[in-house]
């Protein structure tokens, strides 16, 4: 920490040396490797507390932070993406990250990128938002009503106050399954990895461009083009 500090600090002085007031953030990537093999790890503990700490000294200087994200080091869409990315992830949050740059997609140490976990990574992301996204207390949410229209003895289930709520009263989760293993068996007993995967293709599939007239369209082809001849020469 102290040299991701030292190092951020350095880059700032030289930008406000070359361009005063030029706006600048306090990035951090910090996380630690595993020692038997020197490869970088992701998601563990130690990410984790720098990204904590990194966000404090940010705030410290008064300047945006950038860092974390849905890192991890898994090789495929399993269990360990899914941990490792919600344990960046939620320090992320914690810490008040401002900028975010690798969010969703992220795979094997930042090699890889797919569609199936980028589904996965948006499902955290909304989760996340909802955690963190503040309750209102008042007379609606308390339900006085629900308690005296279900009385002792009565369920909430079949009040008014449920009635009108049932909808949306809980964050629902769009990947996720809460089916019994019955039910989950007899739709195909989809893991979240192939259920992810038929989201991606079908908003693929199903997405429309959105309209743009033709002179601008060609004239951006034309610059993207021109663009990438000249960074391939």
């Amino acid at each position: 920490m102290v040299g991701d500090g030292s190092h951020c600090r350095a880059d700032n002085a030289l930008a406000q040396l070359v361009r005063p007031g030029c706006p600048v953030v306090f990035g951090s990537f910090l996380s630690n490797i595993d020692m038997q093999s020197g490869s970088p790890m992701f998601g563990t503990p130690e990410s984790a507390m720098g990204l904590l700490c990194t966000g404090q000294i940010a705030r410290h200087f008064n300047l945006p932070f950038r860092g974390g994200g849905g890192l991890n080091a898994a090789q495929t869409v399993d269990a360990q993406a899914g941990y490792q990315t919600l344990m960046t992830m939620h320090a992320t949050f914690l810490a008040g990250t401002n900028f975010v740059m690798h969010a969703a997609g992220w795979l094997e140490g930042g090699l890889v990128a797919c569609y199936e976990k980028f589904v996965m990574d948006v499902e955290i992301l909304q989760a996340m938002k909802a955690e963190f996204t503040p309750f209102e207390i008042d007379e609606a949410s308390l339900a006085y009503e629900a308690h005296e229209e279900s009385g002792h003895g009565g369920h909430f289930l079949g009040t008014q106050h449920t009635m009108e709520r049932f909808r949306d009263c809980f964050y629902r989760p769009f990947l996720s399954s809460a089916d019994n293993f019955d039910r989950w068996s007899r739709n195909g007993s989809k893991t979240t990895d192939v259920r992810a995967s038929e989201l991606a293709h079908k908003m693929i599939d199903e997405y429309e461009p959105p309209a743009m007239d033709s002179a601008i369209k060609e004239e951006l082809d034309e610059w993207v083009d021109k663009r990438k001849k000249e960074l391939l020469a």
